[in-house]
């Protein structure tokens, strides 16, 4: 079978699935051929061999019954960089760089902290630590798995300005400060349909109660007394969330306050400064 034929018949089937076919049926062929998506472009007549479909057939058998493609390569592309993923933390998503984005842009001196809270594959964290060799960057999860698993990264990164710890939230930071606090916490609401698409995804790192505001509601409360005069708080959080984790900075006194959409023009981050 040719590269363009099996593209095609996958992208078919994958469309019950996936809201890419088209780009995962790509991707499979990316993984088992290790090649470029310019390859396919060029040699879309090329023969597929027996071996090459038999793991084709398996990363389509998995996927057809739901299971993200991350999860199946355990790997995944986050702003530039490839990490390891396992089911133990959520995958990372493009909606989650405009946060890094944002972190980036700040005018934070050199040697500046930053902490980067619930941090599962280490996604946010490594991608500042990567990107500004002059911050220390802590990151902490609860997940013991998750901080295995973002040392892992950091270390596959060869990143020596980040450690990871296991922290409940602050728990662990006691007396620490910083000039920038980070997070992508849970905040779905439990009854969410969207929830039945991240059905292999960690509830724990997904679902937050009174109405999905309770993690980031903790965050920004606490927040304050691990901030350096002058320091930001920046969440991600749902896209019809925005008013709310606005109105929760204001009401604890943040400055500075507003909201960034994401490159799906969707409200995803807020943030504010503490003086």
């Amino acid at each position: 079978m040719q590269l363009r034929q099996w593209q095609q018949n996958t992208a078919a089937g994958l469309a019950a699935v996936s809201d890419d076919p088209i780009q995962e049926a790509r991707l499979m062929l990316c993984r088992v051929l290790e090649c470029s998506n310019s390859y396919l472009y060029s040699y879309p007549d090329k023969s597929l061999t027996p071996a090459q479909l038999a793991q084709l057939a398996e990363l389509l058998k998995r996927r057809m019954q739901g299971e993200p493609l991350a999860y199946i390569f355990g790997s995944w592309h986050f702003f530039g960089l490839e990490l390891a993923v396992a089911p133990c933390t959520l995958i990372p998503r493009p909606d989650t760089e405009i946060l890094v984005e944002q972190a980036l842009s700040l005018a934070l001196p050199a040697g500046s902290q930053v902490l980067d809270l619930g941090t599962g594959t280490g996604a946010i964290a490594l991608a500042l630590a990567k990107h500004r060799p002059d911050w220390q960057v802590t990151a902490v999860d609860l997940n013991l798995d998750a901080v295995a698993l973002a040392k892992h990264n950091a270390a596959k990164l060869h990143l020596t300005n980040v450690t990871v710890q296991q922290s409940s939230w602050f728990s662990t930071l006691a007396a620490q400060q910083f000039s920038l606090i980070v997070s992508n916490p849970p905040y779905i609401e439990p009854a969410d349909p969207h929830l039945q698409a991240l059905a292999f995804e960690p509830l724990s790192a997904l679902v937050a109660a009174d109405n999905g505001l309770a993690d980031l509601k903790h965050i920004i409360t606490a927040a304050p007394a691990f901030l350096l005069p002058g320091g930001w708080l920046w969440l991600e959080h749902g896209y019809n969330q925005a008013e709310a984790v606005q109105a929760l900075l204001a009401a604890k006194g943040y400055s500075q306050i507003q909201s960034k959409k994401d490159y799906g023009q969707q409200w995803r981050i807020s943030g504010g400064q503490f003086i």
